[in-house]
């Protein structure tokens, strides 16, 4: 047996948006009738070598039976937050030789119990957040909807557009961040790719102004949706629970989660550490994530796919989707299509699976 090793390349070039929405719909109807297995994000963190930056070692790991594959997703990060902008924001820092960061997927047979691919997380990450906040759009926003505002314009910003353009007919995309040349330099390159016509909004009013679904796909740490941005028949999406504010979540007639059966991330920080940091204080989540999840259970993206709770009903209702947290079983899935598809195309370098393989257990 072989192991196949796969670059963010390779990936890119046989993963498309509508592959990755198909497997993802699968996952979710057997996530929602409880056929799969997900273990929640955890992260150890500690000192690093300066006092703006720590240290982050990641993981979550998921089974799916439907797939027949199991996988452990990593990430070795330097993390700080900086201001930028006037927003607090979450960065990671290329750390790594050359200027890169570190994220692995490793790939499980769930028969053998083998591994049977090894490949960075990047694109795929990407491409499943994306394609988890495309399918809230396929189901809760009007299937008429036409005009996109899309506020942020970085590398995930890029697949959340690619996502809403597979979901939906749309006509127009208007991008409002910051940085004027960040925004601008966005929709120059993302015109030809998805066919649709690119506006770099001067504000967000410009960009949310007659906009059918408002999308957030940031790195800010404080809420960017507006709970006045709210008119009938919109759909609001956020890629974190930071973008999205308590009025917003409540303000919606019809609001979902991607899961409701984890609370949070888990934190670790060494017992001798005396110092407080903001990435274990509240990490990905702000002051109220808990009472959002907890004082109000919302369904999630699970509840939504098997139909176990209605999704937009009428025209007018206001409706809403955050990504609330990554799942392993995401990796899974999206990994075990990825495997296929490159070993259908000759992609990737193998090695001996028994390298990995022992003859003593525990």
């Amino acid at each position: 047996m072989m192991t196949l090793i796969l670059n963010n390349e390779e990936i890119e070039k046989i993963l498309t948006m509508e592959a990755c929405l198909e497997v993802l719909e699968h996952l979710y109807r057997e996530y929602g009738q409880g056929r799969t297995v997900d273990l929640p994000r955890s992260d150890a963190v500690v000192p690093s070598s300066t006092d703006y930056t720590v240290y982050a070692l990641k993981t979550m790991s998921g089974c799916v039976p439907y797939f027949g594959k199991a996988a452990i997703r990593l990430n070795s990060d330097t993390i700080q937050h900086p201001t930028i902008d006037g927003i607090k924001r979450r960065v990671k820092v290329p750390a790594a030789s050359g200027g890169k960061w570190v994220g692995l997927v490793l790939l499980f047979d769930m028969n053998s119990g083998e591994p049977v691919a090894i490949f960075p997380d990047g694109v795929v990450q990407r491409m499943r957040v994306a394609a988890t906040n495309g399918l809230g759009a396929k189901y809760l926003s009007r299937k008429d909807s036409r005009i996109l505002a899309l506020i942020g314009s970085g590398w995930q910003a890029g697949s959340q557009a690619m996502a809403f353009s597979a979901v939906r007919d749309l006509k127009e995309i208007r991008v409002y961040s910051p940085n004027k040349e960040h925004r601008e330099s966005f929709c120059k390159e993302m015109e030809p790719k998805l066919k649709v016509k690119m506006i770099p909004a001067t504000s967000t009013a410009m960009a949310i102004d007659e906009a059918d679904i408002i999308a957030s796909a940031t790195s800010s740490m404080v809420p960017v949706l507006k709970k006045e941005w709210l008119k009938p028949g919109i759909h609001v999406s956020a890629i974190k629970v930071q973008e999205v504010s308590w009025e917003v979540i409540t303000g919606c007639n019809v609001f979902f989660l991607h899961s409701n059966r984890f609370l949070k991330q888990t934190n670790y920080l060494m017992e001798s550490e005396k110092r407080s940091y903001i990435e274990v204080e509240k990490g990905w989540w702000v002051e109220k994530a808990e009472e959002i999840l907890v004082n109000k259970r919302f369904p999630d993206l699970g509840d939504l796919v098997t139909g176990k709770f209605p999704g937009r009903t009428s025209a007018d209702q206001t409706t809403g989707f955050l990504n609330s947290l990554g799942l392993g079983i995401q990796f899974a899935a999206v990994g075990a299509k990825v495997y296929e598809m490159a070993l259908e195309k000759g992609l990737g370098r193998e090695i001996p699976t028994d390298w990995f393989l022992e003859t003593v257990h525990p």
